[in-house]
């Protein structure tokens, strides 16, 4: 069962930075749109950023000038650098992936786990 991978979360500073990254747990045919999303525990799930195979970005509204959304291809791994967080950053910050795992396979969503981000003094 093919998973995604996610690391860099933990504890910042208000105005800190972290770079979140995720890759599948093994190869994979083709990745369409990657992304992130966060959720705070009792709330939806809400976008962060996406970004597809053309490298095409999409943000939300309140993150766009602070966190910056790339993709690796032959790494096969999403990054999100986030800069000058605040303590309402702090959330579960999941990625998600559009992905065909083999030539013959339906294209369909998959998320990973989830990495805790938490910005306090």
């Amino acid at each position: 069962q093919v998973q995604l991978v996610e690391s860099g979360g933990g504890l910042v500073q208000p105005g800190g930075s972290l770079r979140l990254s995720c890759a599948p747990s093994e190869n994979i045919f083709i990745i369409n749109a990657m992304g992130w999303y966060r959720r705070a525990p009792g709330k939806q799930r809400t976008l962060v950023a996406t970004i597809t195979s053309s490298v095409s970005t999409n943000y939300a509204d309140s993150m766009k000038d602070r966190f910056t959304i790339s993709r690796d291809n032959a790494k096969n791994t999403v990054y999100l650098q986030m800069t000058s967080l605040n303590v309402e950053d702090t959330d579960v910050y999941s990625c998600y992936a559009r992905m065909k795992v083999a030539p013959v396979s339906t294209p369909r969503e998959f998320w990973g786990q989830g990495t805790q981000v938490t910005v306090a003094s």
